[in-house]
Order: structure tokens, then C-alpha cells, then sequence
């Protein structure tokens, strides 16, 4: 052990290493941003009267917290637009975005997202209820999954959508009894309104991802992964607001971009997307991932599955889902990007999108042999078991959202029922993904849901969703803590490729959480009470919690 004096020692509570074999400890020291010492009283000694020595009090000392799916800028911009989460009723949606509109009279476009499809008959909002508010602007409103996009007609005038406007063929057109467009836009549908809806500015980017960062940071987040788009397939790129931070020295946290790629093109993006990781590697900011959308949700049908979803009556339909990349030509594209040392970072919620993407993983492997490219999965709503052994087998890492394995209105009223008993039962498989030897990283998907990590590990653990005193949702799924927490820290930090993070061990990077408890010595149901009291990144306190 080093004998120079520590800048910061913390003592006096549970230390999680989160090494390899789960050590516990209850003393650390941290000098120029790295760890120097982790153990127990002999650590004390790297203390002299310069050293900032930070008395646990019993709190648990953790890794900070890493979000391998997240999208920060959007959810930073969307906190300063017309918010229709925290609540589920139309009434109230209809009464925020009037309030907006008449306290933003400037604006061209009334744009918001955060509304749940639960609120309305079958997940489509209508067209009308907006008219109402706001009758002369357009209204662009994205869901709290940011898969459909509620409209009024001043929106859809503007764009051109009629009866005779056809579906586009990675998306669909809400419609009325009549054919009429009802104002609901499903997948790529929305960018037919959405391409006209004016960009934020540069400065609204940046002002929302700084936003994100303090948000993220008192939750004791230090690093996550977000898709960087470049407009493609109708999302804003925020690019540029993670340039600007990392080179004006306001990016405290570390961030992996995953350049977003264009399922309306093919191979010949490849060099725009090589030319975009040098660009964009910079500073805190490496960007070596891709993020390739396989299929769409569940809630709206559009999850690719290996079976047809049922109807009203239990039935089944013609409508599988949707495949937003042809299968073979997956295969070509994730062997290519594997073969230039990029990631692979897959949208796979549906059973038959998550074979295509391991196909595609196997390919790879089999052209190019073992490279350390680390690719994941995220969502995995359902997964065929025959698949659940292949993640460890191709090294592909398992990116679980656990905030959505919870019993809750959309999953059942808009979604169980269409999957059926055999495949709703195998929904969010996150014990059996452990059970079969696969990595475990975990992220958010904010804006989409609650971007603290404390909340998905209580659902993690109680497959009940915070506050909630309901049935636990297909409980032999459910995780222990240390696994959970482990998701969240050294299972992120291996998918960021963020390997000096994720776990407390002399010389890695100081990026550290304090809880306000320490979350073992109480029952399981009472994590999400758990909160953070301190957050460091590289050594460097980013969050204080009030009286911690």
C-alpha cells in the first residue's frame, strides 16, 4: 500500500467493491482522482491534516452508478418543454399543454413528451383533445416511450397527412373508423410531423444537457451511454452539446456516445460513422459505439416477435411486429462495424428481434473471431429461452431496464393481454439472463422512465414498482441486491468499456456514490427510500445532498 498522504479518505460504513469477488471493506483513500488504498484501519494511516476525511456514518460507499442506456440531452431539453409526466390523466394533459402554449406565445411549435398510453382507449390519443387547448399552432407530442406522437390537425395540416397519406413501412397512422388520421403516430409515422417541428438551438442542447448532468449526478450517476442520432430517422442530434462541454471543461461526467445508425440506409454510412468517432472523441467523450434500432414496442405492436400478437378477443392477428433492419442484412452491417472495433448497441424488445440481433452477434464472431467489442442488448422484454444461453456464449451483455418489470397500467392493460399467457410469462427475464451465465449491465432509458438507478434496483429486486404495494410481477425473475447494484456499477462500466470504473480497487478512477443508508440492513421493499448523500467524479465532489 502507498504510504503518500490521501487527499480524501472516507471511513466509518460498508464499502461495496464490487471487485470480483464482492468485497466488503470500510475504509478507502483517494489521491489525484485515482484510488490509492481500500481495506479497513490500516487505510486511516494515509490520512495527514491536509486530507478531507469524510465520515460515513454508517452509509454505504459504492462505485457511482453508470446508465448504459440513456438518452440525458433529450430528457435535459424536454425538461424545460411542456412535461406531461407524473400524472395520467387526459384532463390534466390537456390542461398543461394549454397553460404552455398560453405562456409561450412566441412559439411556433408546442412541443412536450411524457405522456402514458395508458391514458386513452387503447394507447391513441385523439387529435381533438388538442384542438381544443390549441387550435392555431401545431402540437408535437411524444409519449413517455418516445415511440408515438401525439398530434392536432393544425400538425397534421402542416404535414400534409390525409386518408390517402400511406403508412410508412417502419411505422403507422392512428386512424379513425373513417380512415381519418386520429393523431396518434406510431414509430416512423411520427417523423412525418416530426421532421417539421424546428430543432432546439445549439444552446438549448447544451443548457439541456448540463441540465441532465446536475440531475444525474444528485442521483449519483457518473457515466452513462447515449445515442448520438445526426437527425437521422427523426431524432434531434445532440452531438454537439457533449463537444461544447467536453471542450469548455463542463462535462464532469464520462460519457459513451453510440452514433445512431440510419435503418432507412446501408453499408455505405460505415465511413460517415468512422468519420464521426474521431470527430466526437474527445476529452470525457469517447463515441466507438453503435446503436442500431432493431424493432419497436410492445404497447403499440411494433416489437418484432416470433408469434403473431393477439387481438381484443385473444385471437391471433397478421401483425408479428416489426423488423426495422432486414435480418441478413443485420448480419453484414454488425460484421463490418465489429470488424473497425466498434460496439454494437441493440434495441431488441421483442423475442424475434433479440434472435435476429445474436444472429447477427454469431455472424460476426464467426467472420471476424473474438474481438473485444462487447456488444449488448437492451430492453429484452421477451426472450425466447432457447436464446438465454446464447448471451454468454457471444459475449453479448444483457442492458436490462428493470423500472418496466413491474405490474403497472400499460403492461396490464396494453400489453399482457396481446402477448398471451405462454409469452407474457416471459417477459423481462432478468433471473433466468443471470442463471445462464450473462453479463448484466442496466440503464434507464430516461426521458422514457426515471433515470434513478435506487429505483430500478428496488424493482430489480421486488419486481414491484416504488411506492406500490401490488403483486410482484413474475417474481422468480427477480435479482438480489449485490446483483443488482453490481447491473448498475461494474456491469455498465465492462459495456462502456469503462474498465478502470464500476468497481473500488487502487488505481481506478475515483468516481464514487454515498448513500443516506446502507440499503442491506433493511428490508427489501424499502431500497427505493434509499437515496444519495454524496457523489464524486475522479475524486472531485459533483453533488451534496442538504445536510449530508
Amino acid at each position: 500500500m502507498t504510504h503518500a498522504p490521501a487527499d480524501l479518505l472516507f471511513t466509518g460504513g460498508p464499502i461495496l467493491t464490487m471487485d470480483s469477488a464482492r468485497t466488503w471493506a470500510s475504509s478507502l483513500a483517494v489521491r489525484g482522482g485515482r484510488i490509492i488504498a481500500v481495506g479497513h484501519d490500516e487505510v486511516k494511516d494515509l490520512a495527514d491534516p491536509h486530507t478531507e476525511v469524510v465520515d460515513l456514518r454508517g452509509r454505504l460507499l459504492l462505485p457511482g452508478f453508470q446508465d448504459a442506456h440513456i438518452h440525458a440531452v433529450m430528457g435535459g431539453v424536454e425538461l424545460g418543454q411542456c412535461d406531461l409526466s407524473d400524472t395520467t390523466d387526459p384532463r390534466e394533459y390537456v390542461r398543461r399543454v394549454r397553460a404552455y402554449a398560453e405562456a409561450n406565445p412566441g412559439k411556433e411549435w408546442i412541443t412536450g413528451s411524457g405522456w402514458s398510453m395508458e391514458s386513452f382507449p387503447g394507447g391513441v390519443p385523439t387529435r381533438d383533445l388538442l384542438d381544443a387547448a390549441v387550435p392555431d399552432r401545431p402540437v408535437y407530442l411524444t409519449n413517455r416511450d418516445h415511440h408515438g406522437a401525439w398530434v392536432n390537425s393544425r400538425a397534421l395540416e402542416l404535414a400534409g397527412i390525409t386518408e390517402r397519406t400511406p403508412d410508412p413501412a417502419d411505422g403507422r397512422i392512428e386512424r379513425d373508423p373513417g380512415g381519418v388520421p386520429a393523431g396518434t403516430l406510431q414509430e416512423g409515422a411520427m417523423a412525418l410531423v416530426g421532421a417539421l417541428v424546428p430543432e432546439p438551438t445549439a444552446e438549448d442542447r447544451l443548457a439541456g444537457l448540463l441540465r441532465a448532468q446536475e440531475l444525474l449526478h444528485s442521483l449519483g450517476v457518473t457515466a452513462w451511454q447515449d445515442a448520438l442520432p445526426a437527425g437521422s430517422d427523426g431524432y434531434p442530434d445532440p452531438s454537439d452539446a457533449y463537444l461544447a462541454a467536453a471542450r469548455d471543461g463542463l462535462l464532469t461526467a464520462t460519457v459513451v456516445g453510440a452514433l445512431w445508425w440510419a435503418r432507412g440506409r446501408g453499408a455505405e454510412q460505415i465511413p460517415e460513422l468512422l468519420e464521426r468517432r474521431e470527430r466526437l472523441t474527445r476529452g470525457r467523450l469517447r463515441c466507438g459505439t453503435v446503436k442500431i434500432m432493431q424493432d419497436g414496442v410492445a404497447e403499440n405492436f411494433t416489437a418484432a416477435m416470433t408469434s403473431p400478437y393477439l387481438d381484443v378477443c385473444g385471437c391471433a392477428t397478421g401483425n408479428s411486429g416489426i423488423s426495422f433492419i432486414d435480418p441478413e442484412a443485420l448480419k453484414e452491417y454488425v460484421t463490418a462495424l465489429d470488424a473497425l472495433d466498434f460496439q454494437v448497441h441493440f434495441h431488441a424488445l421483442g423475442d424475434r428481434a433479440v434472435r435476429e440481433a445474436l444472429d447477427a452477434v454469431r455472424a460476426a464472431r464467426t467472420a471476424n473471431g473474438w474481438r473485444d467489442t462487447r456488444p449488448h442488448l437492451a430492453h429484452l422484454q421477451v426472450v425466447h429461452p432457447d436464446d438465454l444461453p446464447r448471451f454468454r456464449a457471444l459475449g453479448a451483455a444483457a442492458n436490462i431496464q428493470p423500472l418496466w418489470a413491474a405490474h403497472e397500467p400499460q403492461m396490464d392493460e396494453l400489453t399482457i393481454p396481446f402477448l398471451g399467457p405462454e409469452r407474457a410469462a416471459r417477459q423481462y427475464p432478468f433471473g433466468d439472463l443471470v442463471r445462464a451465465g450473462a453479463v448484466l449491465a442496466a440503464g434507464s432509458d430516461w426521458p422514457v422512465s426515471s433515470p434513478d438507478p435506487l429505483h430500478g434496483v428496488h424493482v430489480a429486486v421486488n419486481r414491484v414498482a416504488p411506492g406500490e404495494d401490488a403483486e410482484p410481477f413474475l417474481p422468480g425473475q427477480a435479482l438480489d441486491l449485490v446483483t443488482a447494484l453490481t447491473a448498475y456499477t461494474a456491469g455498465s462500466a465492462h459495456v462502456n468499456h469503462l474498465d478502470d470504473t464500476g468497481s473500488l480497487r487502487p488505481g481506478n478512477r475515483a468516481d464514487l456514490v454515498v448513500l443516506d443508508r446502507d440499503p442491506f440492513a433493511g428490508p427489501a421493499g424499502a431500497i427505493a427510500g434509499t437515496r444519495v448523500a454524496l457523489t464524486y467524479a475522479g475524486g472531485t465532489r459533483v453533488y451534496t445532498a442538504p445536510g449530508a
